[in-house]
């Protein structure tokens, strides 16, 4: 199964790769094997990760750094609705449902 991001979730991914590269060299880097990792997994287990709210949107952690990803399991792919932090605005990708 693939993925694909929703516009916004693009925007946060990136921003993150590149805040923890400038904060550290390499450490981009890090963020982005750990994302890759844990979606390989949602990608083979959808449903692995427990769902938040609506019966079809799920929650899934990294483990290193403080963010969680937010999609939805559909027949052929998964939507990334949100790349959120797990404390600032982690309810920002709530008004992405309807889009």
């Amino acid at each position: 199964m693939s993925y694909r991001f929703h516009c916004a979730a693009t925007g946060e991914h990136y921003d993150n790769v590149n805040f923890y590269e400038n904060r550290l060299p390499g450490l981009g880097a890090d963020y982005l094997a750990e994302f890759e990792t844990v979606m390989a997994h949602i990608c083979t287990e959808p449903n692995f990760y427990p769902t938040i709210g609506v019966p079809d949107i799920h929650k899934a952690g990294l483990k290193c750094f403080p963010f969680h990803i937010i999609y939805r399991a559909g027949q052929a792919q998964i939507d990334v609705l949100a790349v959120a932090h797990q404390r600032r605005r982690p309810a920002c990708w709530v008004g992405r449902l309807l889009k």
